[in-house]
């Protein structure tokens, strides 16, 4: 397995700890009523609650990019110490990401953003070169 898929994997798991650290705060906030019935209408989560679930659906968006990135420098066979590099990058900013963003700090939540969407961005221009 390249490190890319390696970071990959972990990538993975962070999705599904964040999934699990959003679901548990909602539960408490809305009720096992509320997250367990048909979602007619939106569920509305605030607090703590509601930027964890915005952390998370920030990930499944980078996690696309990301997931693309990996599969073009890994089938391509471009793989580097430089791409590694980015990958690994990418996965400590989004860990860093969801303390940033649950704690409100804005221009450090968007600096981090930054450098896990610049590790992705980078891992496609070395695809390229």
């Amino acid at each position: 397995m390249t490190p890319e898929l390696y970071v990959l994997t972990l990538a993975g798991l962070l999705q599904a700890v964040q999934f699990m650290l959003m679901a548990i705060p909602a539960n408490l906030q809305l009720g096992a009523s509320k997250t367990a019935g048909p979602r007619d209408t939106p569920l509305e989560l605030t607090g703590a609650a509601a930027r964890l679930k915005r952390a998370m659906d920030n990930h499944f968006e980078a996690l696309i990019l990301f997931t693309m990135a990996v599969v073009v420098v890994t089938y391509s066979d471009q793989t580097s110490w430089v791409t590694a590099t980015c990958a690994h990058l990418y996965l400590i900013a989004r860990i860093l990401y969801v303390p940033a963003y649950v704690s409100g700090i804005p221009y450090l939540r968007s600096a981090i953003w930054m450098v896990g969407f610049a590790a992705t961005i980078t891992m496609f221009i070395a695809a390229l070169v």
